[in-house]
């Protein structure tokens, strides 16, 4: 049975292989997780039900991020729906740090306002008031917006409960292997189905403005790289030269891919390519293996993998071209690398005294945290905020998904979809 496939590095060696709080709670170094409120919304509708649960949205939202520790409704001594009722007596009684309020309002047949108050319970004033339009399917997508307000204004993050993420699974069905490339909010919820194959499908990327996936495919028994638009579905080709493509990564100006090819005699090198012409520019001439790039933030530099120097480590170039250095020193085995979006560190793939684990680089000082705790982790991937890394590794046997904040503190399992879970990849922040 073919296992699912991982990394084309080295055809593969392992199985597919603090931030400053702002304003009310300090949450650096995350001793505790704060006390706050999150009271039932207010409902002014014809049907006698609310028609989601948005406090229980942001509620799980900020209880997820390990940082807040939203108290029950049963422990509220008031349940206000306006700021004006709020008493802030009640809620230092309990020592709650801050509080949110607020109701859903149908204003037509599809279409509401929802409205939220933040209050800094011990100063005793309002941190954040306002109100958005949504309709029966954006709801749960504006209590996420919601909620990303709220976690911003309290840690000085920007949140990311608004986001997606895009993942592969492999499932047996009877005796077929069937490939899915699933995407789902980062929460898990609203997962679908971008397509299912009964060949391999490897390293998932999203364009800058997430509406779009590069991946590899294996149709035909040979690899190809696809780009796919996710609302339409459609799809088109961008490569499949003979022998190997690809580890696709979209530059900042989503322009161009950085990719993996590799001709007929295996060997791999970095190239570019550029989406609406298919001209390639090849990047690395060594007879080592080179591979799995990405592109620094601002566009300047491509990342990657090679074994020039006797095994795995990450080197840059100059996406203009020019000649590679090394980035990484500590270990004997450092590949897959992402950079943040904001440029000040770098994640990979470290092996840790024999166990393959993530850990990220702090750009400037070239110090090494390793973040995770598994013996096959792999596929790590940043969050739009920088703070957060998503990534895959085993349990009882299962690829499954996990996050962890950048400085290794908080730690959270990511509920998915059925099958093994590999190559999970974190979109960038929605364009509004």
């Amino acid at each position: 049975m073919l296992k699912f496939l991982k990394r084309s590095i080295f055809m593969l060696l392992v199985l597919c292989a603090g931030a400053n709080a702002e304003l009310v709670i300090d949450v650096q170094g995350v001793a505790r997780p704060a006390p706050v409120s999150i009271v039932p919304f207010g409902w002014e509708g014809s049907s006698p039900k609310i028609p989601l649960d948005i406090a229980a949205v942001i509620n799980s939202d900020l209880k997820r991020s390990g940082r807040f520790a939203p108290i029950p409704e049963s422990d509220m001594l008031q349940k206000p729906t306006d700021g004006a009722d709020v008493d802030f007596d009640d809620w230092t009684i309990l020592g709650v740090e801050a509080v949110v309020v607020g109701k859903l309002t149908q204003t037509g047949d599809n279409a509401y306002t929802l409205q939220f108050q933040l209050f800094d319970t011990f100063g005793r004033k309002q941190l954040v008031g306002y109100r958005m339009p949504a309709s029966r399917g954006t709801m749960r997508a504006a209590a996420h917006r919601a909620a990303d307000m709220i976690y911003e204004k309290l840690t000085g993050i920007k949140g990311v409960f608004g986001t997606q993420v895009a993942y592969v699974t492999a499932e047996q069905r009877g005796t077929e292997r069937l490939y899915s490339l699933i995407v789902s909010d980062q929460d898990g919820e609203n997962d679908h189905k971008i397509m299912e194959s009964k060949d391999p499908i490897m390293s998932p990327a999203w364009s800058p403005d997430s509406r779009q996936l590069a991946y590899v495919s294996f149709e035909g028994s040979k690899s190809s790289i696809f780009v796919q638009t996710l609302r339409s579905g459609n799809r088109f080709q961008v490569s499949n030269k003979p022998g190997i493509n690809g580890a696709p990564s979209f530059s900042p100006d989503g322009r161009k891919l950085v990719v993996t090819l590799g001709g007929v005699d295996g060997n791999l090198d970095i190239y570019v390519i550029d989406i609406r012409s298919r001209e390639s520019t090849r990047l690395t001439t060594h007879r080592a293996i080179d591979t799995e790039g990405s592109w620094s933030p601002d566009g300047r530099y491509i990342y990657f993998t090679s074994d020039r120097a006797g095994g795995p480590q990450v080197y840059r170039i100059s996406a203009n071209g020019g000649t590679p250095e090394r980035v990484t020193f500590e270990g004997s085995y450092n590949a897959r690398p992402r950079l943040s979006p904001d440029g000040t560190r770098l994640a990979m793939v470290h092996n840790d005294r024999g166990s393959f684990r993530i850990a990220v680089m702090n750009i400037e000082t070239k110090a090494l945290l390793i973040l995770s705790e598994g013996q096959q982790d792999e596929s790590p991937s940043f969050a739009p905020n920088s703070d957060i890394l998503i990534y895959a590794t085993r349990l009882r046997g299962d690829g499954v998904l996990e996050t962890v904040s950048a400085d290794g503190l908080i730690r959270q399992k990511m509920a998915s979809g059925q099958g093994d879970v590999r190559e999970p990849v974190w979109s960038p922040f929605p364009r509004f």
